[in-house]
Parts: structure tokens; C-alpha cells; sequence
């Protein structure tokens, strides 16, 4: 007789939030991060008992212990690498990796390209401050060029990381960018994250309002909101600004974006770009957009491709099927062997 499961109970966001006191600086973007996160699981209908979070070291490592999921506290920059290991030895486990830029793309750079390239089946979510907030306002491989702090006093000089376009040239087939501020967008952007069946990286513009206080305000305030963000939508022109007037159009002589107004100059809505998120070099050209420019929001890219847990398993059981009765130890004592 076949037995009919009952249908599984449906969470809300405050089965996914533990008891534990959340400890950040009051008004921290974490807040509000940790909210949708929290919000989006029980809107997807994902399971706790099946759900891991992997952090490394900063302010956004505390995230695991304010899930009531399982979760590892890690050493710093290395979150990918243990995520890698917890998929590879239960591929049925959705992870979740947690990560700051000074912790995803200092000491954490290389561990993050090989998580990306190999396209391992987690969701990375990366909280650019633009700063090192643990450890009291250092600059770090996304602040911006004079940057002051206490490890830079007359202000960087370094070029910085960007992130989304790191994630690109590793490889990254879904690569996203959203805000902690933007609790509409944001819920969206990771639904669509956790949908993706491969490496899925997120950047999350964060306020950190103790040491880099309103570095984002120049596209997240609501006074230039609608001029200075550009929602994309795969198929969809890319427009933006409070009429949504002004658009991105492809420059054919310098081979690059330019920001032009429907109605003046003789442009038309025909000479609008749309979005295609399945264009690498189109995603780049927006990742690599600044002031004056709008900030690319949403999807840039995704294009899917085979993850590799699954890849692997299928190599292992092609192997098994090939030699049946193969012998470790025969295969150990195998041509030249000595004695010590």
C-alpha cells in the first residue's frame, strides 16, 4: 500500500532566524541582509534541516549563528573552500556561503576563483562595504581609490576590485548585484540565485555606518534612486530615471556604454540596448559602469552550465561501472613498490 507523506508544514522567516542575539552596529546593512535572507528561504521553501551557512571572518561571519540552519563559523577567506567540501560530500544540501570583500577578495581571492570557476552549486553572497569594519576601518580591495583610513592616512592609491567583473573573469555563470536597502529587490535577486543550479554570486552593496558611513548614498538615497540605479531585466530595454527616459545605447565608435535621453539627439527607444543576460561581455561592460553612470542592478549574467558535484558523481559512478571488482589494495601494491 502506497503511504501518501503529509504536505510539509510552510515556514515563515522566523523559522529561519535562531535564538540568538543578533550583535552588529545598530543601523548595520547586516540587519536588513539578514531579514530578506531569511524572508526568501521561507518564500522558496527551503528547509532548515537541509540548509548550511559557511562564513569566513568579519562582521558578516556571525551570520550562521543567527540561522537556525546548520552553519560554519570558518578561518578567513577560506569559506569557499570548506563550502566546497560540505557540497562534494553531500551534494543534496543547499550552502550558502557569507563572505565580506576584504574576506572574499583579500586573503580569500584565490579560494573564491576556484569556488566560481569549478561552477560548485552554492550561493555566495558577498557584503561589500567597501571597508574592513572588524577590524576598525582599514581599507580594503574594493575602497575606492583616496579612500582614507587608519592604513592609508593620505587616502588609497590602489586601484580597486570589482567585484562582479572578478566573478566574470573567473568564469562565474550567474553573477547578480544588489543592495541592503533594496528589500524588493533583493528577495528577488537570491530567489534567483537559489534557483540556479551552479555557482550562483552575489554582490550586495552594505552600509557599514560606523567606519564607511554612506558610500553607496551616491546611488542608494532615495532623492537619486530612479537616476542612479538601473534595474536590468533580461529582454527588457535598459532604461532608468524617474520618467524612464534616459538609456544605455552601445557607442560604435569607442566600443563601449553611453547613457542617452529618449526624445533629444535624435535617439528613440529603438536605440536602447536590451538586456540579455546570457551576454558575458554585455554583463562586463555594466559590471565596469561608475559615477556618472548608473549602477547595474539585478541579473547581469547567467548562463548555465553543468555543476560540478554533479559532474564528478556522474565521473566516480562511470568509473565504478567500468571495473565493478576493482581491488584498492591490489591496485596499492601495483608496480614498483619498496620496503622501508
Amino acid at each position: 500500500m502506497n503511504v501518501v507523506a503529509p504536505a510539509a508544514e510552510k515556514l515563515s522567516a522566523k523559522d529561519f532566524a535562531s535564538d540568538q542575539e543578533v550583535r552588529w552596529c545598530p543601523g548595520c546593512g547586516d540587519y536588513a541582509i539578514l531579514k530578506s535572507v531569511q524572508r526568501s528561504l521561507a518564500d522558496l521553501g527551503a528547509r532548515p534541516d537541509n540548509t548550511v551557512f559557511v562564513s569566513g571572518i568579519g562582521c558578516a561571519a556571525r551570520f550562521p549563528y543567527y540561522m537556525s540552519t546548520y552553519g560554519f563559523h570558518t578561518i578567513h577567506g577560506r569559506a569557499p573552500a570548506i563550502a566546497t567540501g560540505i557540497k562534494l560530500a553531500n551534494p543534496d544540501l543547499d550552502v550558502w556561503v557569507v563572505s565580506g570583500d576584504g574576506d572574499a577578495l583579500s586573503i580569500g581571492g584565490n579560494h573564491l576563483l576556484h569556488l566560481v570557476r569549478r561552477n560548485i552549486n552554492v550561493q555566495f553572497l558577498l557584503f561589500n562595504n567597501e571597508i574592513y569594519g572588524l577590524t576598525k576601518g582599514q581599507y580594503s580591495p574594493t575602497s575606492r581609490i583616496g579612500t582614507r583610513s587608519p592604513s592609508t592616512p593620505q587616502g588609497s592609491i590602489e586601484a580597486p576590485v570589482t567585484a562582479i567583473q572578478f566573478a566574470l573573469g573567473a568564469g562565474g555563470r550567474f553573477v547578480a548585484r544588489s543592495a541592503d536597502t533594496l528589500q524588493k529587490h533583493l528577495p528577488d535577486v537570491l530567489r534567483r540565485a537559489y534557483e540556479h543550479k551552479g555557482c550562483s554570486f552575489v554582490e550586495i552593496l552594505q552600509n557599514c555606518i560606523v567606519y564607511n558611513d554612506g558610500a553607496f548614498d551616491g546611488y542608494t538615497d532615495r532623492s537619486v534612486a530612479a537616476d542612479a540605479q538601473l534595474h536590468v531585466e533580461h529582454g527588457k530595454p535598459l532604461l532608468f530615471g524617474k520618467d524612464r527616459n534616459r538609456g544605455l545605447r552601445l557607442d560604435p565608435k569607442n566600443l563601449c556604454l553611453e547613457v542617452v535621453t529618449v526624445g533629444e539627439n535624435g535617439v528613440s527607444a529603438a536605440d536602447i540596448l536590451v538586456h540579455d543576460e546570457t551576454n558575458r561581455v554585455l554583463a562586463g561592460m555594466l559590471a565596469a559602469m561608475e559615477t556618472p553612470m548608473p549602477v547595474a542592478l539585478g541579473v547581469l549574467y547567467c548562463n548555465p552550465a553543468p555543476a560540478y558535484e554533479i559532474e564528478l558523481r556522474e565521473q566516480g559512478e562511470a568509473a565504478r561501472a567500468k571495473s565493478p571488482s576493482a581491488d584498492l589494495n591490489a591496485l596499492l601494491r601495483k608496480g614498483h613498490t619498496w620496503t622501508v
